[in-house]
């Protein structure tokens, strides 16, 4: 995904009309603050919602499109198996409006083209990579570069109307290379200014010393690869990055797993359940977030957890305080959680939040075009298994009102057959969104 905020003012809105390439002038950062928003979007009219069956063209029929595959949808939506690829991942859209598709299990970068009525031409553009994921374009001085990030390094190469040059390792020795290494998958996004943005995943599921090992962060370099300084802090897992329509940056969120129970009492059988693991409890906290990267913020992480619970109001996702973790902070000593600014937005444990879109400034129809989109991935962390999706929120003067489903139903029975990984806007005005478990970029055309 190619999205990004800068240091001294912020930047770009997305190749294609989405929120993924810088072209627009910048904007001011506004500072951190710990009051919540007064009022959250309220939401929009939505098209009722229906069962469809995904369009699978000749060709494209292979596992797990060799039967029937269903998803509910706003009504007047078409799916369409647009192009199979073994684990996409992340994607970003060509100066040329051809697709880029990461796939960090083969080591390599898809271009995918359209061709008409008949299905995409599908090439390799680069292989050899250590864990590509995240990829971004941008022009300095005339020339066009595009910048693939694998799980130890930061490559650029020039680009020349689809072919790569020579690849220069920009930033060297990223976290993530070594195993073991929880979340070693990166994403790197440019802002209008030239600078770069990238994020850092923990190592661990809740390990304390991770924040002093240059991990768990979203931080900013000069265009040459020098000058790093970090922006967030406390980032579990914050791949997903994209600029609302104001130029404000966000990141998608994968909180920790494993959480105990965080009060003295009574609760799943227990007589006093405080710092014990439950699976109940589990199920939904802590909840994933999507929140605003601000400099000199920091999201927590592991001394303290974005709490539903804390909530008075009927929007119990929105602006959420933090709780101390029993394990890390048990006396609050490590971290004051009632100094941290409250999380803009919530949703469901486990969610596994990935690609995130605003599509204020794309083709995509209304409503749709007021708010966000959001590929989850599901996790195995509950109990059972929760499914992938794809949510859209509506956004309104600088705050994301609750997630609702767009796109779900990627399980049949305890067949997980698809997990959602990105959400894109494409040119032509539908959605393009990757699923690394069916193998598969989905092109949707959404009702209104």
């Amino acid at each position: 995904m190619t999205t990004v905020l800068t240091l001294l003012g912020a930047v770009a809105l997305a190749a294609c009309g989405s929120s993924r390439k810088a072209d627009v002038p910048p904007v001011s950062t506004p500072a951190a603050t710990t009051t919540p928003p007064a009022t959250t979007p309220a939401p929009a009219a939505l098209p009722a919602r229906t069962t469809t069956t995904v369009v699978v063209p000749a060709g494209n029929g292979a596992a797990p499109f060799d039967v029937p595959r269903t998803l509910t949808v706003p009504a007047g939506t078409v799916v369409t198996a647009w192009a199979r690829i073994d684990g996409a991942r992340f994607t970003t859209w060509t100066p040329e409006g051809d697709l880029l598709v990461s796939t960090p299990r083969s080591g390599a970068v898809r271009l995918v083209r359209s061709n008409g009525g008949a299905n995409p031409t599908i090439s390799t553009l680069l292989n050899g990579l250590s864990l590509p994921q995240g990829m971004a374009f941008d022009t300095i001085d005339g020339v066009t570069y595009l910048y693939v990030i694998e799980n130890g390094q930061l490559n650029r190469f020039v680009w020349n109307n689809g072919n790569v040059g020579t690849r220069v390792v920009l930033i060297k020795d990223l976290p993530g290379r070594s195993a073991p290494f929880d979340h070693p998958l990166k994403t790197v996004v440019v802002g209008s200014d030239h600078t770069i943005y990238l994020d850092v995943g923990s190592s661990s599921n809740a390990d304390p010393a991770d924040r002093n090992k240059g991990q768990a962060l979203i931080a900013s370099y000069r265009p040459d690869g020098t000058g790093r300084q970090v922006l967030t802090i406390g980032v579990r897992n914050g791949d997903g990055l994209a600029f609302d329509p104001n130029g404000q940056l966000w990141t998608a969120v994968n909180e920790r797993d494993r959480v105990t129970y965080p009060i003295h009492g009574p609760f799943g059988g227990q007589a006093d359940a405080y710092g014990k693991f439950l699976q109940e409890y589990g199920n939904d906290h802590p909840s994933d977030q999507i929140a605003k990267v601000i400099p000199g913020r920091d999201l927590g992480w592991p001394y303290c957890d974005p709490d539903q619970d804390l909530s008075t109001g009927s929007d119990r996702f929105g602006a959420m305080q933090f709780r101390r973790n029993t394990d890390t902070n048990p006396d609050g000593r490590a971290l004051d959680c009632a100094t941290l600014t409250p999380v803009e937005r919530g949703l469901q444990a486990h969610s596994a939040p990935l690609g995130l879109e605003f599509l204020g400034t794309s083709k995509i129809a209304a409503p749709w075009r007021d708010g966000a989109v959001v590929a989850t991935h599901g996790s195995n962390n509950h109990v059972p298994p929760l499914p992938g999706s794809v949510l859209w929120m509506h956004y309104e003067n600088g705050t994301l009102g609750p997630a609702q489903d767009l796109l779900t139903g990627f399980v049949s029975g305890d067949d997980r057959w698809g997990r959602p990984v990105d959400a894109t806007a494409g040119g032509d005005g539908a959605l393009y969104v990757t699923d690394d478990t069916a193998g598969v970029v989905y092109r949707v055309t959404l009702g209104s």
